[in-house]
């Protein structure tokens, strides 16, 4: 899946239920982000570097829709969200989408070797879940929760 999706970003995939706002976050073997790890001794950014020329977001999410075998639409873009990652490779940025559906696709979580956890759950993912990601998907929740 990640040959079709840039090395220099990473997608946060959640769902928020329409009716009772509850969020959860789509686990993947690797971690959070899709669609590879972030690699090992990163840091989320306090002070992002001045902005670099990147691609429009939606290009991301047209790719991810195609990864996962959704329609297009399947994903929409949060732009309250936006983070930046320091690796040992260099800057990645990471944006969050959410699913459009009424209910978490569980079916395409499963097919996938991961699952639909709520942020409460992290905790008994550490061994799934880096510190970078555990920053990032706070700062998801934070961005989804208004």
């Amino acid at each position: 899946m990640s040959s079709t999706f840039p090395t220099d970003m990473r997608l946060l995939l959640a769902h928020k239920q329409k009716t009772s706002a509850r969020v959860r976050f789509l686990r993947f073997p690797h971690g959070v982000c899709a669609f590879t790890a972030l690699p090992i001794l990163s840091t989320v950014f306090e002070d992002p570097p001045s902005s670099r020329v990147e691609n429009h977001p939606s290009v991301y999410l047209r790719s991810a829709e195609a990864a996962l075998g959704l329609d297009n639409g399947g994903l929409a873009l949060e732009a309250e969200f936006s983070a930046s990652v320091d690796t040992p490779d260099g800057p990645i940025k990471v944006r969050l989408a959410t699913f459009t559906s009424i209910d978490p696709p569980f079916e395409l979580a499963e097919r996938l070797g991961g699952k639909f956890i709520a942020i409460t759950e992290t905790r008994g993912e550490v061994n799934k879940i880096s510190p970078a990601e555990m920053e990032l998907l706070r700062q998801a929740y934070t961005a989804l929760m208004g």
